[in-house]
């Protein structure tokens, strides 16, 4: 019984994870990655300075600089020596009125050809290995934006955006998940600086989760041990982030933009910078260097946290620790190429990553008489 319980591993703690219904604290968090390598690059403090496609995931807000022309991002990154692929696309299409701007994202982190060792031991006792057979576990997210102008005064601009998205979770044919959510944000734009601010999961995003398992699966989990899963629902709580950017002309050709986000969550204690019951606070630093609006030049901070330090043999000591992100880009026309240095991580235990993502402004054709 005791090697039955050992090799019923990874299926049996993933879908024991999803199936009690209750407020998690980390719902949905491929959510969370990033989109396009340019945020990546700058540690994901975006909320401020977003103004491409990519703001539909970002800040829906900043799509209203999406003018004239519709724009695709697409994105593919892998995680764990490629164990984790996980790719993002978006088009944003500006209407007829110029005035408002509809975002189309879609997300997708998946795991493929994971052991299912269920039932690697037959009923005597002797291990079968040819009883294995291999599952994908991925995750949807569909994004539906949409932004428009506020306000105009003087030299700044008020721009506000919504999205209302679609969550598919899939574990083999053993569990799925649909969800349903909504994000609402804000920028406030100057010549010199923007403020942005971005509700996630304002309504509070829930997933509906329902298992199909066979009896014989069943069985296993009955002898072993295991709870059996049953129809449950995940709750994400409501997340506000709020950044500041502020650019530095150096000279004619050459800015310097810095950006500082700070992500406030309310479901609990966090390792956090601040961390209290009420709310708990995790800031993101990023800079982006440009010249000419051609060459960029990008870096970053974020997810700062205390740690026990590895050097301390009392294991006792703490520091703190954050996780590092470099980058760069570079235009041609109507296409932009980025790409990012990540880590999942952090510097004392790294899991870098490679980011590549392309900007295309889909430039309509004008008839030459």
């Amino acid at each position: 019984m005791k090697t039955t319980r050992f090799y019923v591993t990874l299926v049996v703690l993933m879908i024991q994870q999803i199936s009690y219904a209750q407020f998690r604290k980390y719902s949905n968090e491929f959510l969370n990655i990033g989109a396009g390598a340019r945020g990546l690059a700058m540690a994901s403090a975006q909320v401020a300075s977003v103004s491409d496609g990519t703001a539909g995931y970002w800040n829906p807000a900043g799509l209203v600089n999406v003018k004239d022309n519709p724009q695709l991002n697409l994105m593919h990154a892998e995680y764990f020596a490629g164990i984790g692929k996980y790719d993002y696309g978006s088009l944003a299409i500006p209407l007829k009125d110029n005035k408002r701007v509809l975002g189309l994202s879609l997300l997708r982190f998946a795991v493929d050809d994971i052991p299912n060792t269920v039932f690697l031991v037959e009923a005597d006792g002797s291990i079968n290995f040819s009883n294995i057979t291999t599952f994908s576990s991925a995750d949807y997210a569909f994004l539906l934006s949409l932004a428009q102008p506020i306000k105009s005064t003087g030299k700044s601009k008020i721009s506000g955006g919504v999205n209302a998205k679609i969550i598919h979770r899939k574990a083999g044919d053993m569990a799925s998940a649909w969800g349903f959510g909504f994000d609402a944000g804000i920028q406030i734009v100057n010549a010199k600086w923007k403020i942005g601010i971005m509700a996630r999961d304002v309504t509070t995003t829930f997933n509906a989760w329902s298992f199909s398992l066979p009896e014989k699966m069943r069985e296993v989990f009955y002898y072993t041990g295991n709870d059996i899963p049953s129809k449950s629902t995940e709750l994400t709580a409501p997340k506000l982030v709020v950044g500041g950017n502020y650019i530095f002309k150096l000279n004619k050709n050459l800015n310097l933009m810095a950006e500082a986000n700070f992500d406030l969550t309310f479901d609990g204690r966090r390792n956090t910078v601040i961390s209290s019951n009420v709310a708990s606070v995790d800031p993101k630093l990023g800079l982006e260097a440009s010249w000419k609006n051609v060459f960029f030049v990008r870096g970053g901070i974020n997810n700062f946290q205390r740690a026990l330090d590895d050097d301390d043999i009392t294991n006792t000591k703490k520091v703190w620790i954050y996780q590092p992100a470099v980058g760069a880009g570079f235009r041609l026309s109507n296409v932009l190429i980025d790409y990012a240095f990540t880590n999942l991580a952090n510097q004392s235990n790294p899991l870098y990553t490679h980011v590549f993502s392309l900007k295309v402004d889909l430039v309509k054709k004008v008839n030459k008489k």
